[in-house]
């Protein structure tokens, strides 16, 4: 198991998002194992944040991908809207993702939106460097 000395890019983070959104949920998981990093990696990060601050923003599950696109390019404000959670999140953890942090996947929700039950899991690391 890693220590805390060693685990200092997830609390960073963990401190940043907790300090900026006083979620009701936040879990944070240091998925890097899942990726062809050397043990004890920082790089690949799942973030599951419910705050209020988010009340009010879109919540959009892209499941057409193609009908997507075509809503952002004829509703210009559409892309902004849809991005607005995960670029608040992304703000917030600049620094991280400029040295190290190679990936981060965010659930954004509203307490609203919220149903405690699992989130989809991490697909599989599909190559990289070295493989």
């Amino acid at each position: 198991m890693m220590s805390t000395a060693s685990k200092c890019v997830e609390n960073c983070i963990r401190a940043k998002l907790q300090k900026r959104f006083n979620p009701k949920v936040l879990q944070l998981v240091n998925e890097s194992y899942m990726h062809n990093v050397p043990k004890d990696s920082e790089t690949h990060f799942k973030v599951v944040i419910v705050s209020d601050e988010f009340e009010g923003m879109p919540l959009i599950k892209v499941l057409d991908l193609k009908n997507l696109f075509k809503r952002i390019a004829t509703e210009p404000d559409q892309k902004k809207q849809m991005l607005q959670r995960h670029r608040l999140v992304n703000t917030i953890l600049t620094d991280e993702l400029k040295s190290g942090v190679h990936a981060l996947s965010i659930v954004a929700k509203s307490p609203n939106q919220w149903k405690d039950e699992p989130v989809e899991s991490s697909p599989n690391c599909r190559g990289g460097f070295g493989k």
